[in-house]
């Protein structure tokens, strides 16, 4: 009986479970996290969903973390989020001035689409291909390391 109390929950969509956070960027961390301010001067750090951008050291981080910085630092943004990661950082959708953060840094060459979060239909995998396919940002290295590996080797 009670298995049919969680069926108007499971019938919504997705995205209806996500909670919303509002505020002005005030810190970008590196190319998919950054710092949030509400009105209410609290402070949530927050990691762009589905896609994974230079570990530090790595090339092509600073201009990742630039490429994010130009398009959120000290603008007003909106978050989308679900879930927390292993850190405690709120993982979700950006949005800075209208423009979808995380699509955008995938379409500028600045991050991997993360292969643990993204399906292989989903929009995020189209953008990066698209910046592979003409050698945008960090695919004009030869062999880019993806940074889930870059990781994994300096351990």
């Amino acid at each position: 009986m009670r298995w049919l109390l969680l069926l108007p929950v499971l019938a919504l969509p997705h995205g209806a479970l996500a909670e919303e956070i509002s505020g002005t960027v005030v810190t970008v961390i590196d190319g998919d996290t950054l710092v949030i301010q509400d009105e209410a001067k609290q402070r949530r750090v927050v990691r762009l969903a589905e896609i994974d951008a230079p570990e530090p050291k790595q090339p092509f981080y600073v201009e990742s973390a630039r490429s994010l910085a130009a398009l959120c630092y000290q603008k007003a943004a909106k978050v989308e989020w679900s879930q927390r990661d292993e850190r405690k950082r709120r993982l979700g959708y950006v949005t800075c001035d209208g423009k979808d953060v995380n699509s955008e840094q995938l379409k500028r060459g600045m991050a991997w689409g993360s292969p643990k979060a993204s399906s292989p239909t989903s929009g995020l995998v189209e953008l990066e291909g698209y910046a592979r396919l003409r050698k945008i940002g960090l695919w004009k290295d030869e062999k880019p390391i993806p940074p889930w590996e870059w990781a994994a080797k300096k351990r």
